[in-house]
């Protein structure tokens, strides 16, 4: 009995140590707290705050210089959100990500008969 509790004190004690950090409600160290963000980062993230509050992912990547989507994917996994949410990275359709690399669109035809 006394090996149930303590797994399940534990276990608690777990999550609440994984418990999310929204950034619109996080405090310096709350936010220093998290892998991945530092005292510039965390300072750069407050001063956007001040000026208003992020809406959703896209906003603070837009205005929180060094954030993009693989840092975004990184600090959600490390437990920050943004109103609640986790970060969910847009998968580009790879005719995109060739456009934007340049390559030609590679397509497999068969050969023509005779």
């Amino acid at each position: 009995m006394f090996k149930k509790f303590l797994a399940g004190s534990l276990a608690l004690f777990m999550a609440a140590s994984f418990a999310a950090v929204d950034i619109n409600k996080a405090t310096v160290a709350d936010l220093d707290s998290i892998k991945g963000i530092g005292p510039a980062t965390s300072a750069k993230m407050l001063d956007e705050r001040k000026a208003a509050p992020f809406k959703d992912w896209a906003d603070l990547i837009q205005r929180v210089p060094g954030i993009g989507d693989k840092r975004a994917t990184k600090l959600s996994a490390q437990g920050l959100t943004v109103n609640g949410d986790a970060f969910k990275p847009v998968v580009k359709p790879v005719v995109e990500k060739m456009a934007k690399e340049k390559k030609p669109v590679e397509t497999k035809l068969a050969p023509p008969t005779k």
